[in-house]
């Protein structure tokens, strides 16, 4: 025991020692979400003068860092963003030059990137080390274990706030490179209250919800009231990216108890979570939730092994054809693709037929001004899942299953649930596009 306090002591530095660290021309990664270094990344920025040309991956960045919100940051400073947030998000807005986005499918993030080159700087955050010399990678490893593994550098910023979880997060200490105590409370998501017209999505949404069903459900209003929905159902499980207090607050209701899953029976299988702290404390050494990778949990033929598999997802708007565009419009990236394909992908080939991907959005957007099932999508904007992935599209006015069906049939489906105020309109356009 002594000999690992000081092991693990003997690699302690400061957050502006690893600023020291960051060299020109190199890859940083960062941990995604709620598993940002919040302390580290926010001394990025002391080493511009003397470097350039630094790439920064990250995924849903939280905060407005310095080392890319400042637009002096151009030329020394670049956050390669897999999928945009509020910090990423505010950067582009305001014109920075800093910011990219990166294309890819959630479960080969991690993999595409080490075929592009080896990381030199790899930082995430953990728990204080155990009595055995481990730590806990605690709320994700859906690229950080990976990329940890084969960093040339790696650093982890430990915070004893942070839940010691369950699954593949576990690392020794002999592992990593550095450590930088920084213990702050770890990022929160707030659950919205869903409004009358999300309500009424999830109902339909919850409709195609068997008992018995394995779930993915993301995150937002709409997959909020669609969890509300759920709750007269029984012995639900869970196979997710993402773990929210929604899956939570069900298993405390008894509703999802994962023991009907095909694997994993018994068990919440995810890569990475975020709510709120009260499901921090119940992630905390908790043996019915299960972290894995994300190259294995959102693999489409891992996920296809599910029983049941429902896959719940959102968007911005469906086109006639039935293209889903969930991350931009035009050129403006708004998200990124995660692993809404993955998961849609996956569901829709369920080994045991019962499978479905749903794709969810409101019928209006700009306050009822325009229509989200659309004849064409604006130019530039980005296809997140290939029309012939595309199986239940859900709006406050109903359900329709695209799959197996014509353009025709699918113009039809999809004007039966866009908002009344459009039909006439987009039945006329349908015609001039030939599809009617």
């Amino acid at each position: 025991m002594k000999d690992l306090v000081k092991l693990y002591q003997s690699k302690l530095i400061s957050t502006e020692q690893v600023a020291d660290l960051i060299q020109s021309n190199t890859d940083i990664i960062v941990a995604q979400c709620a598993s940002e270094p919040q302390g580290c990344m926010s001394k990025f920025h002391l080493a511009k003068d003397r470097v350039e040309n630094v790439n920064v991956f990250s995924v849903l960045t939280l905060k407005p860092y310095e080392f890319y919100i400042n637009p002096e940051m151009k030329g020394h400073f670049e956050l390669c963003s897999w999928f945009h947030a509020q910090g990423s998000r505010q950067a582009i807005n305001l014109g920075t030059g800093t910011v990219s986005y990166v294309p890819n499918m959630l479960h080969r993030a991690a993999t595409d990137r080490l075929k592009v080159r080896k990381p030199h700087l790899f930082v995430g955050t953990c728990t204080p080390p155990d009595d055995k010399g481990f730590v806990s990678l605690s709320l994700g490893i859906t690229y950080e274990k990976d990329i940890l593994e084969n960093a040339t550098i790696s650093v982890l910023e430990v915070n004893n706030r942070l839940p010691r979880t369950q699954g593949d997060t576990h690392v020794h200490i002999s592992e990593v490179d550095f450590f930088v105590e920084h213990h702050q409370t770890p990022p929160t998501l707030p659950s919205p209250e869903p409004d009358e017209e999300a309500l009424r999505i999830g109902e339909n949404i919850a409709n195609l919800v068997e008992d018995g069903s394995t779930i993915q459900l993301g995150i937002g209003e709409i997959p909020n009231a669609a969890a509300l929905s759920l709750k007269g159902k029984k012995n639900l499980g869970v196979h997710t990216e993402m773990l929210v207090d929604s899956m939570m607050e069900l298993y405390e209701q008894g509703v999802i108890t994962n023991k009907e899953k095909a694997f994993y029976n018994g068990k919440f299988v995810c890569t990475f979570a975020m709510g709120s702290e009260k499901m921090y404390q119940w992630l905390n050494n908790n043996p019915s939730v299960e972290f894995v990778r994300g190259k294995y949990a959102n693999d489409p033929c891992l996920i296809r092994q599910n029983s049941k598999m429902v896959s719940i997802n959102t968007c911005i708007m469906v086109d006639f054809t039935g293209q889903v565009a969930s991350e931009s419009i035009g050129t403006n990236q708004y998200s990124g693709t995660g692993g809404q394909t993955d998961t849609a992908v996956g569901a829709i080939e369920g080994f045991d037929g019962l499978g479905k991907s749903i794709i969810a959005c409101r019928s209006t957007a700009k306050k009822g001004q325009l229509s989200t099932i659309v004849p064409v999508f604006p130019e530039g904007t980005a296809v997140t899942l290939h029309r012939s992935h595309t199986d239940y599209i859900v709006t406050e006015w109903g359900s329709v299953r695209l799959t197996g069906l014509t353009v025709k049939e699918r113009t039809k489906a999809l004007i039966s649930i866009a908002h009344p105020d459009f039909r006439n309109e987009l039945t006329e356009q349908a015609k001039k596009l030939g599809y009617l």
